[in-house]
């Protein structure tokens, strides 16, 4: 009798310690109420209307406490705004090299690209967008200018602080100003280095090559006299540039 007494109390003892708590099973159900008994086969719950119900431990996926339901909404704004900082970006690119016209002269090339897009994709830091850029070649006394319109991707190889880069960029170059040359198809392929300073800034330096079709004027002379047209023109360039992600 002495030992029945004594079983009763260490039960009501324990039963007035255990706060509420939220039993989560496997097939995401879940029941709110108080455990009374539990170990590794089986979990006994008792609701907040004093119905008991029993579970097979291996049905039961998590119980969560007050506290820590209470923390996890606490904590969930400030993830979901993390999350939500950091999903766009702007790129900037500067470059400079080599300009050549197949078969013809070479000239300097340069180069500023803005783009705007996501820097994330999933869980890496990949970016994909679009933008405006402005090309400049100059080929002793010709210069021809271009604006690209471009969607372009840029995606690390390795998902790494430091990682190897690889980028592709498609779309179409306005020739300016549009008297003297017209533009075409655009098209641009990159491979390099990119530093990753935090979640949504990075640095970058990359090689590149890129093709640029264009209608260019010239003149011609057949039998002393200047016959002018525009001709078809395949602009190759080469070089590097500077990337920046922000």
């Amino acid at each position: 009798m002495k030992n029945r007494i004594v079983l009763i109390a260490l039960l009501l003892i324990a039963c007035t310690c255990v706060y509420a708590e939220t039993i989560v099973l496997r097939t995401g159900a879940r029941v709110r109420g108080t455990i009374v008994f539990q170990n590794e086969e089986v979990v006994i719950v008792r609701d907040e209307g004093g119905a008991r119900f029993q579970y097979p431990r291996a049905d039961v996926e998590n119980i969560l406490t007050d506290d820590a339901q209470e923390a996890a909404q606490e904590a969930q704004p400030e993830e979901q705004e993390k999350t939500t900082t950091k999903k766009a970006s702007v790129l900037l690119e500067v470059g400079a090299g080599t300009v050549y016209l197949p078969h013809e002269k070479s000239g300097a090339f340069a180069s500023v690209d803005f783009m705007v897009g996501s820097h994330h994709i999933g869980e890496r830091h990949i970016f994909i967008g679009g933008g405006i850029g402005y090309h400049g070649m100059y080929m002793g006394a010709n210069k021809y200018h271009f604006v690209p319109i471009q969607a372009a991707l840029r995606m690390p190889i390795l998902e790494q602080k430091h990682a190897p880069v690889f980028g592709a960029s498609i779309g179409y170059g306005i020739g300016v100003p549009k008297s003297n040359i017209t533009g075409g198809l655009y098209a641009g392929l990159d491979l390099g280095y990119r530093y990753q300073l935090n979640p949504k800034t990075a640095i970058g330096a990359v090689f590149f090559a890129r093709f640029q079709q264009a209608k260019v004027e010239v003149v011609e002379t057949v039998e002393g006299h200047d016959y002018t047209h525009k001709t078809g023109r395949n602009f190759i360039s080469f070089g590097a540039k500077f990337t920046l992600y922000f």
